[in-house]
């Protein structure tokens, strides 16, 4: 499921500021980001899928300048992680397919079914360079064609950060820590998701009406999920908006992903119940 042109808070910034003590990551990724992904609801693996047939991302090469290259001393709580640049951001629950064909990909895939099955997701783009924060996929399903291509499905697990580059050939490794959300003090979490689960209807419900669709009820979006997975599959909702998705990825309180979910997703059903007024308004302009 995925949501229509979100508008998000123009008060706050789509995408936070690398933080100074971090390393800057500035690959320059050629990729065609084809995507259509659906996404476990909840830790059952009850899966929300897209109906249509999933287009399988073509992963190419990027490239990372050797000044990155550096190897400071490891922390106990660091762990050594493969990761894999991409123009999009996985969440933790999410289901991601992946076509593999690019040479050095292919060599990590040929390690990774060896071991653990596990490796980073990290969003990159041209302007932004890549993140710092991402998201672990761990391969539950791969088929190995007889060119060496490989078919995935991923699903996304805990969410890291970049402290050091280990290396970056053939593939870029990295030493990660793991991120969790903090405790959110005195905030009613599940009355911020159950706000945000209402806006989400009416965006919906509005969304349809605009794109002449049946209108259905929309019920039980939040299908028994805690609020911390909650945000989670929330924000992964946000398909075409990944800078936007980028930052709700890198927070690290519950209540402030939700509020901040809540504010956009209120932006965008003040958009859509405009355009709606419109439409009454003048039928045939639609």
């Amino acid at each position: 499921m995925a949501l229509p042109q979100l508008i998000p808070s123009p008060t706050s910034s789509s995408f936070p500021a690398q933080s100074h003590h971090q390393p800057a990551l500035n690959p320059n990724p050629t990729l065609n980001p084809n995507k259509s992904f659906g996404f476990f609801s909840n830790s059952s693996s009850t899966l929300c899928h897209r109906r249509r047939r999933p287009n399988f991302l073509r992963c190419l090469a990027s490239s990372f300048p050797e000044k990155h290259h550096t190897n400071p001393p490891k922390s106990d709580d660091d762990v050594e992680l493969p990761l894999f640049p991409l123009p999009l951001v996985l969440f933790p629950g999410a289901i991601l397919p992946l076509q593999i064909f690019e040479f050095r990909y292919r060599i990590m895939m040929h390690t990774l079914l060896q071991t653990d099955l596990r490796f980073g997701v990290i969003y990159s783009d041209a302007v932004s360079g890549t993140a710092e924060v991402g998201c672990v996929g761990e391969i539950v399903k791969h088929e190995r064609l007889v060119d060496d291509r490989f078919f995935l499905i991923c699903k996304g697990q805990e969410r890291f950060r970049v402290t050091s580059i280990v290396r970056t050939k053939p593939y870029l490794v990295a030493e990660v820590t793991w991120l969790e959300d903090r405790p959110s003090g005195e905030e009613d979490l599940d009355a911020l998701a159950s706000d945000v689960e209402g806006y989400m209807k009416d965006v919906i419900r509005l969304s349809n009406r605009l794109n002449g669709k049946p209108e259905k009820e929309v019920v039980d979006l939040r299908r028994n999920l805690f609020p911390t997975p909650f945000s989670f599959f929330v924000g992964s909702t946000f398909e075409g908006a990944p800078r936007e998705q980028q930052a709700l990825l890198e927070l690290e309180d519950t209540a402030a992903r939700l509020k901040r979910e809540k504010e956009t997703l209120r932006n965008t059903l003040n958009y859509l119940t405009a355009a709606s007024a419109v439409k009454d308004v003048f039928p045939s302009s639609s």
